[in-house]
């Protein structure tokens, strides 16, 4: 019967390759959408009636001024003003909401990059036993 040092060795050293293959790419591709990822700011904008809906009006730091038409199912009640978050590469996309960044890649990364750092220290430690 092998010892369980003997078993555990192969393991930790596939355990590393799994964490660190994919992992690292997984960061590097992490770091890379947080590069790329735009900006979203916020601003107040006013409410106002057209044509039996109601829409958000704002301007942008620029200077232009952004319309939008909103749906029934937007909970604006006709307050004024109203906070509003938009893109600043694509004004279009908007929000009544803050965004929240999708962090999977990112957070799959770390978890898999931790397992290989982890196995690989185990490995290490076992030399000794």
């Amino acid at each position: 019967m092998a010892a369980p040092v003997d078993v555990l060795g192969p393991i930790l050293e596939m355990m590393t390759w799994v964490g660190f293959v994919p992992g690292v790419p997984l960061l590097i591709a992490a770091w890379i959408i947080a590069k790329r990822r735009c900006q979203w700011d916020s601003v107040e904008a006013t409410t106002f009636s057209a044509g039996g809906f109601t829409g958000l009006r704002w301007n942008r730091p620029d200077g232009s001024e952004r319309q939008v038409l909103l749906e029934a199912v937007l909970p604006v009640d006709g307050r004024n003003p109203v906070q509003v978050h938009y893109d600043t590469c694509h004004p279009a996309r908007w929000s009544l909401t803050p965004p929240r960044p999708d962090r999977t890649v990112l957070l799959l990364g770390l978890v898999l990059t931790a397992v290989g750092l982890l196995s690989t220290i185990g490995g290490f430690v076992l030399l000794f036993f």
